[in-house]
């Protein structure tokens, strides 16, 4: 697929530690929900995890990104619920 359009969405976490649990709990979607006009990569670098979203046109970029800007917020909640949980 040939995409015109992408933006990136980074985010900076206070740690490596966390970065990586959020990187490694949201992987799983690479692939699994691209469409045929939206396609994703994730990477991370220390503390920081990038996406980039590529699409055919703008609004399939907007909805790539608001899918995977809700995926990184369930991502912190899980983390910050389960890091509660056990008292960290």
């Amino acid at each position: 697929m040939s995409a015109p359009h992408s933006t990136v969405l980074s985010v900076t976490f206070e740690s490596s530690d966390r970065a990586r649990r959020i990187e490694r709990s949201v992987r799983p979607e690479i692939g699994a929900i691209d469409g045929d006009r939206t396609t994703a990569t994730l990477s991370r670098d220390g503390d920081t995890v990038e996406v980039l979203v590529s699409a055919d046109d703008l609004v399939a970029v907007r909805a790539g990104c608001n899918t995977w800007l809700t995926l990184l917020g369930t991502a912190e909640r899980a983390d910050d619920a389960v890091r509660d949980a056990e008292g960290l």
